[in-house]
Order: structure tokens, then C-alpha cells, then sequence
């Protein structure tokens, strides 16, 4: 079950980010494509860790990039292995698309920032992105998916990303952020 609960926190991560793409879509995604969004969000989630740790000098912020970086690479494979378990293989859709080319512009903005601003950027991202993943968790996810288990594993998976908002959260207000 830890395994469900590790890649549903994946899906949910994803989906958080661009939930209200499916909104405007007119429908959510499915079995299939959660599974591809939530490989595309923790490569993305990776790569962003991995920038902080290069251009960090506040140790919190290393602190929460590195857990960012263990805790997603982990999800990747726990991915693969619901994903052969459900016999479901990833799909593309507009809200992977999507979620991709927001990554690429706050990469970008990321990677043009240095110091404190850089901090800042990167801990505020990752506030935004678990809140918004704990919203979809009840609003977009949960509804859709069609798997018994997947559904379970959604329902199950508040407590991990309620672990990610508050460490990024307390970073935040040490950082004299909101």
C-alpha cells in the first residue's frame, strides 16, 4: 500500500498543477493519462530539486530540494510498478502537454535567478504546487479515476503532500515569505 500511496502522491502532484486545465477541457483525465501526467511531474519536481541544490546556499532550501529530489525519484519507479500492476500504460493529453510547457517557464525563470530571489522563486513554486495538489485531490482526482485501486491510493495520499505543503510552507516563512 505504501507503494499505491507514493505514486498516487505523484498523480496528485501532477494533476494539482493543472487541474483547472481538465476544468476547462469539459472532463477529467483518465486511468491512463494520470499515469502520464504523473511521470511528466516528478521528472519535472526532480529537475526543479536538482537546480535548487545547484544554486542554493540556504540550507533549508537544500533541505527541502533534496527531499523533493529522494522523494520523487523514488515515486518514478513506484510509477512503473502500479502502472504494470494496473496494466494501464501511460498516456499523453493536453493537461501533460500543458503542465510540461509551465515547467519549461518556471525553469527558465528559475534558472535566471540567483540568491535569495532564487530561493524565494523556488520555495514559493513549491507552496503553490502542494496547495493546488491537495485541492485536486478532492475536486479532480479522486472523482476520475476509474481503478479501485487508484482510488484508493488518491484517497489515502493527503498525508504525504500535507507533509510537502508544510515543509515548504515553514521554509517559506523562514525565507520572510508569506
Amino acid at each position: 500500500m505504501n507503494c499505491l500511496l507514493r505514486t498516487a502522491g505523484v498523480a496528485l502532484f501532477a494533476l494539482g498543477a493543472s487541474a483547472g486545465l481538465q476544468a476547462q477541457a469539459g472532463s477529467g483525465p483518465t486511468d491512463p493519462q494520470i499515469a502520464g501526467i504523473v511521470v511528466a511531474a516528478n521528472q519535472i519536481d526532480i529537475d526543479a530539486g536538482k537546480l535548487a541544490l545547484k544554486k542554493t546556499k540556504n540550507s533549508e532550501v537544500r533541505q527541502l530540494a533534496q527531499q523533493m529530489v529522494d522523494d520523487h525519484s523514488k515515486l518514478q519507479g513506484d510509477v512503473g510498478a502500479l502502472a504494470k500492476k494496473l496494466n494501464v500504460t501511460p498516456a499523453t493529453s493536453p493537461t501533460q502537454q500543458q503542465l510540461k510547457s509551465q515547467a519549461d517557464q518556471t525553469m527558465a525563470k528559475l534558472k535566471g535567478l540567483s540568491g535569495a530571489a532564487f530561493d524565494k522563486a523556488y520555495v514559493d513554486n513549491e507552496v503553490t504546487y502542494h496547495q493546488a495538489v491537495i485541492d485536486a485531490t478532492k475536486n479532480t482526482l479522486i472523482p476520475n479515476a476509474q481503478n479501485a485501486d487508484l482510488k484508493s491510493a488518491l484517497e489515502s495520499a493527503a498525508p504525504l503532500f500535507q507533509g510537502h505543503l508544510e515543509h515548504a510552507q515553514h521554509v517559506q516563512s523562514s525565507l520572510g515569505g508569506k
